[in-house]
């Protein structure tokens, strides 16, 4: 097992991904180092780790360059709920753009395989459904959620670039919505958010008229695909759908953690976010043919494992969890089984936590 052995870099590991692809690694027999500025990833996350003497936590921010000596980078690091990233929209385009120099960067100086963990949201509000890497995508390069999507974007630019002017060994990963345990409590993504209000037996928020789909991944099965991806011939490069191609709509997913919970929770209506996709479903034909993978994890098995996580998060006391991050409340104007909201009073948004630029 020495001689297999890899010291591999993580960065935004202690993120709710990051956090189960660093145990993975660990339990693989690898030797972690695992990079994060605690933006919105938590101390928590890497607890089950901290006893391990081959993982090593450093606290750094990718927009300043790193130097150690690693033979594998994933690259991890971004804010990735819009309540985290449209917080500093201009600090969430850096850590796109800037990290992924800087960790190209170092990766060409080692002559080291590197992975960057782009996004479904790449491909915008889709007008093809399901999406292929081939598609090019339907996105807004100056609405509010520009500064993922469009670093993101950026960010693979760059990785083609590198690879075909330094030759640096690239890997390009396309993650659609994944779900599980150590996802953040008040990150805002459907599914926490779901969980959450239905345990606490508060109306469930559903943006727009709940018909728009997304289709959920659990993380065993993502990190899964990224290690596999990984292990790839240097030939292959990506771009690489992973997700779930099941799809599911959002009020499906409502009545299905209704079910699961026992709630009596009603549902509360908003107005749909600019931008907000309507359909999110990844063709995965590639990572079949190349990773001879697909999600194996039913949704009803990994809700309900996440469920339970949620259920001992609350036990504990939830507030304490991260109070920076706390969903905004919502001016209510009809409460029954179908709550209107008239959106969120400006004084309750999370103030900025990163220094200006």
């Amino acid at each position: 097992m020495i001689d297999d052995q890899k010291r591999i870099l993580v960065t935004g590991g202690a993120g709710f991904i990051g956090s189960h692809l660093c145990g993975r690694l660990l339990a693989d027999g690898h030797d972690v180092l695992c990079v994060d500025n605690f933006y919105t990833g938590t101390k928590r996350n890497m607890l089950p780790f901290l006893d391990n003497p081959f993982f090593e936590l450093l606290r750094h921010d990718i927009t300043f360059p790193l130097f150690v000596e690693v033979d594998e980078i994933y690259n991890l690091a971004c804010p990735a709920s819009p309540i985290h990233y449209q917080n500093d929209p201009v600090q969430t385009t850096k850590v796109n753009v800037h990290g992924a120099i800087n960790m190209l960067g170092l990766a060409k100086r080692l002559k080291s395989k590197i992975l960057q963990a782009s996004t479904s949201e790449i491909y915008g509000d889709p007008t093809v459904n399901p999406q292929p890497e081939t598609y090019k995508g339907s996105v807004n390069p100056i609405g509010p959620r520009s500064c993922y999507d469009e670093g993101k974007r950026c960010a693979e630019t760059l990785f083609f670039d590198y690879h075909r002017q330094h030759q640096v060994k690239i890997k390009v990963a396309r993650i659609f919505n994944t779900y599980g345990p150590r996802m953040h409590p008040n990150d805002g993504r459907v599914v926490s958010n779901f969980i959450v209000q239905s345990l606490r037996c508060e109306p469930l928020t559903i943006y727009g008229n709940g018909f728009q789909t997304r289709s959920f991944c659990y993380v065993d099965d993502l990190v899964d695909g990224l290690i596999r991806e990984m292990n790839t011939p240097d030939y292959f490069t990506g771009p690489l759908n992973l997700g779930n191609p099941t799809e599911s709509t959002i009020l499906e997913l409502a009545e299905l953690i209704l079910n699961l919970t026992g709630s009596k929770s009603g549902i509360q209506y908003n107005t749909l976010p600019q931008d907000d996709p309507r359909q999110r479903q990844p063709d995965i034909t590639l990572a079949k043919q190349v990773l001879e993978w697909e999600p194996t994890v039913p949704l009803q098995e990994g809700l309900q494992k996440t469920i339970d996580y949620f259920d001992d998060l609350l036990r504990e006391g939830i507030d304490k969890y991260n109070s920076r991050w706390q969903m905004p409340k919502m001016k209510v104007v009809a409460i029954n089984d179908s709550i209107k909201s008239v959106g969120p009073y400006p004084e309750t948004q999370p103030s900025t936590l990163i220094p200006p630029a």
